[in-house]
């Protein structure tokens, strides 16, 4: 790892005033062995509808077989992830850890989800937004255009959404690598990968031993189908990890969480989720096929992710005709850029099939 782009020049982006601070120590912060726990001010009884007992215990505040299991997954150290309630959490930590309301900056490339945005209005960070462009292969960032606004203004956080929500397209790594190179010592690179597990494209984890001001966003609510269970994940280095947790709330993740997570993360329930990762993509290919043909339909983006973002000629009319049949899609037509589009999330082939059947204006005619 360059020096440059090490540790300590890490903890320079994190606020003066939170560089060292220890947070709140809960009863569970300390590795205390004992057989009566009179520590935490807990019921000793059990609730009556808590069959085993467990929930009357608070949480560890970072379980460790859960962040050994995701280690695995992501292909990094228990060190450095940070465990939170989903990725809202961690776009929310990192904001209020790096930036000085009314001086930091937060660096945003639209159309693009939008708690980034809500995250830095919240802690009254400036909000700097590069919009996308749009090409024949669809939407791109600008990476130049990124530097030099993050540079000219004063950003320390830089989101990357990579698959993009909703436009569908990922940044190549070397473009990552790139923008990180440039900007270290002034700001983080976060690569937003919560639709990864959809794309061909390898973690961008796989740059953060060259460059120490890139860190990755991960979840389990799309691909593992566990959005109730809010589990999501920051890959980091070790230092900002450690910023971070003084900085969380001190019970994160629900014990019955962590368990169904740990549950879901066993060889046999990864092997059938990449299962039906491979359905999706093989239902995504087919069904942008099949839209593209429809009339009314007048593009059809490539997609990374478990979506397709499609434009229409009369895009009211289309989103009432899935609502008829029952169907409910993302509404995209209040969103800059978007004024004429919708996101369908691609689900099962029946699913699929009733989306096309509702679009298909000749059928409805037939």
């Amino acid at each position: 790892m360059n020096g440059d782009t090490g540790s300590d020049a890490l903890l320079d982006l994190v606020r003066e005033d939170l560089r060292g601070f220890g947070g709140y120590a809960s009863a569970r912060t300390y590795d205390l062995k004992g057989e009566v726990w009179l520590n935490a001010n807990e019921s000793p009884w059990a609730n009556p509808a808590d069959a085993g007992g467990a929930s009357r215990r608070y949480p560890d505040p970072q379980p460790p077989a859960l962040r050994e299991a995701l280690a695995r997954l992501y292909g990094c150290r228990p060190g450095q992830l940070l465990v939170g309630r989903g990725s809202d959490e961690a776009i929310d930590l990192l904001v209020r850890a790096l930036c000085v309301p009314g001086r930091d900056a937060v660096l945003v490339t639209p159309p693009v989800f939008g708690m980034y945005a809500v995250s830095a209005r919240l802690q009254g960070a400036p909000l700097l937004e590069v919009p996308l462009v749009d090409g024949d292969a669809g939407f791109a960032v600008d990476l130049g255009a990124v530097a030099a606004a993050a540079e000219q203004g004063g950003a320390k956080l830089v989101f990357l959404c990579s698959p993009s929500n909703p436009t569908g397209g990922s940044v190549p790594l070397a473009d990552v690598a790139a923008l990180a190179s440039r900007l270290a010592g002034r700001a983080l690179v976060v690569v937003d990968e919560a639709y990864g597990e959809f794309s061909d494209q390898p973690s961008a984890i796989t740059l953060m031993a060259r460059h120490a001001n890139i860190a990755v966003l991960r979840t389990l609510s799309k691909a593992h189908a566990l959005a109730a269970a809010r589990i999501g994940s920051l890959v980091a280095d070790p230092a900002l990890v450690r910023v971070l947790r003084a900085c969380q709330a001190p019970y994160p993740v629900p014990t019955p969480c962590v368990e169904l997570a740990v549950a879901a993360l066993s060889d046999e329930a990864l092997a059938r989720t990449s299962a039906r990762v491979a359905q999706v993509r093989s239902e995504r290919a087919r069904l942008r096929q099949a839209l593209a043909t429809l009339p009314g339909v007048v593009r059809v983006y490539p997609s990374d992710g478990n979506y397709l973002l499609v434009r229409f000629g009369d895009p009211g009319a289309a989103f009432d005709r899935l609502l008829a049949a029952g169907v409910v899609v993302r509404d995209q037509r209040a969103v800059a850029q978007l004024g004429d589009a919708l996101r369908i999330t691609i689900g099962t082939p029946d699913q699929n099939d009733r989306v096309l059947a509702a679009l298909d204006a000749r059928e409805a005619a037939a």
